[in-house]
């Protein structure tokens, strides 16, 4: 289902899977983001029509996401695999369980992501070449340039932080202990130790999970559809091999770990290959919105009894 383009500059297009429960956050996404969407009514009547679809599909389709082929990478790619493989960020950040680079089939990989930002995918095609050369298909999954997308950042109070930027990958990195000798502009007095908090963006490497004969993509999904959209069929890809839930649970996405049967045991899981198809999909166009970030530090100082 296609919503109106209300050609505003303001807005983006955006598509969304629908037909798999639960039908309130879909309703919720368009309420918050859409521009002047469809009445309540219509847009449930479009979700039950997708639902009975994916009905359907859970018959016809059972099975169709088990065991996809993970293909090795040929001698022709061992430039650049060897270029990537220097990079720091692959090997601080799929050190958890065994990890390969492989080639996977886009329409064989299930996705968690409900939706995409159809106009990043846009810019991103205007990008590539109308048939990427292998060199270019590596280079767009397994980035080895890091681009930073645009960001501001500012001190709004005494211990609050606010960072912005367009991009949705706009992240808390995480806590850090810093040594004294370690900043170049310390605050007076006799330093300690410093614990900082850390803003930026992910590694950006396209991954996946490869845990119970299901291939789920984990990151990258902009590109993945941008990639599919231009009739490219098998990418390279980061594989992350998971052997048990309790190694799921450390490397994979919140949506996969609140709900993991619906990715690894379903009889038909959503696919990459549903964005694709008119009756499990709704584009409208939502609102341009920004990525905030918003850090507060707060200390306490007290004293307590000496043991």
């Amino acid at each position: 289902m296609e919503a109106p383009d209300q050609g505003d500059q303001d807005s983006d297009q955006s598509l969304y899977l629908i037909g798999r429960p639960p039908l309130k956050d879909f309703l919720r996404f368009v309420k918050n983001h859409g521009v002047n969407p469809p009445g309540q009514a219509a847009l449930t009547d479009a979700w039950q029509a997708a639902r009975e679809v994916v009905r359907r599909l859970e018959a016809e389709e059972a099975g169709v996401a088990d065991a996809p082929p993970i293909g090795k990478l040929g001698p022709e790619y061992e430039p650049l695999l060897i270029e990537f493989l220097k990079d720091p960020l692959v090997h601080y950040g799929f050190n958890t369980v065994p990890t390969e680079v492989a080639i996977v089939e886009l329409d064989r990989m299930v996705v968690y992501q409900e939706h995409i930002d159809v106009t990043h995918s846009r810019r991103l095609e205007q990008k590539l070449d109308a048939i990427p050369s292998r060199t270019e298909l590596f280079r767009t999954c397994l980035p080895y340039d890091h681009p930073q997308p645009p960001v501001k950042w500012s001190r709004v109070s005494q211990g609050k932080f606010v960072f912005v930027s367009p991009s949705n990958d706009l992240r808390l990195l995480g806590p850090m202990a810093l040594r004294p000798g370690e900043l170049k502009d310390a605050p007076g007095g006799n330093l300690v130790g410093v614990a900082g908090v850390s803003v930026g963006f992910g590694s950006n490497f396209m991954n996946a999970i490869y845990a119970e004969q299901r291939l789920i993509l984990n990151n990258g999904s902009h590109r993945a559809f941008t990639l599919r959209q231009m009739g490219v069929t098998h990418v390279p890809c980061i594989v992350q091999h998971v052997s048990s839930r309790d190694e799921l649970e450390v490397v994979a996405s919140s949506a996969v770990r609140r709900n993991p049967d619906l990715y690894l045991k379903h009889a038909r899981p959503p696919m990459l290959k549903d964005y694709f198809n008119p009756q499990l999909r709704m584009v409208m166009p939502v609102h341009r919105r920004l990525r905030q970030v918003t850090v507060r530090i707060e200390v306490e100082e007290d004293f307590v009894p000496a043991l």
